[in-house]
């Protein structure tokens, strides 16, 4: 079985409070799109019109928002090549490869589950 949330919190009182940085990568990591964008990448490198295809619905100014988030939190690198027109390419770092390893079965559980949790909520 997982770590409790009291053991988690048995490392740090402050985990996960209000102003502890807990907060903030969840939000980066756990957001919609943020989530959206990991799983795409976790089929591996990708060019930004292959994210936007991938993610359907996000908007230009979205996915650069959230691919700058993941990349300033060392989840995703960006790679710029020199070429003309210039070619950008996006994957996931170490760090980012650890985080997606993890929260890939919750991802599973979330596709085998939705519709049976969604027609309920209806």
């Amino acid at each position: 079985m997982a770590v409790s949330f009291a053991e988690i919190r048995a490392t740090s009182d402050q985990v996960f409070t209000e102003n502890c940085p807990t907060r903030v990568v969840l939000d980066h990591v756990m957001s919609k799109w943020g989530v959206l964008v990991l799983l795409a990448l976790t089929d591996g490198t990708a060019r930004w019109g292959e994210l936007r295809r991938a993610v359907a619905g996000i908007s230009e100014k979205m996915l650069a928002s959230t691919l700058r988030t993941l990349e300033a939190d060392g989840i995703v690198r960006r790679t710029a090549y020199p070429e003309v027109p210039p070619r950008v390419e996006y994957a996931l770092t170490d760090r980012g490869d650890e985080l997606m390893e993890r929260m890939m079965p919750l991802m599973e559980w979330i596709a085998a589950h939705a519709g049976e949790i969604v027609e309920r909520v209806d």
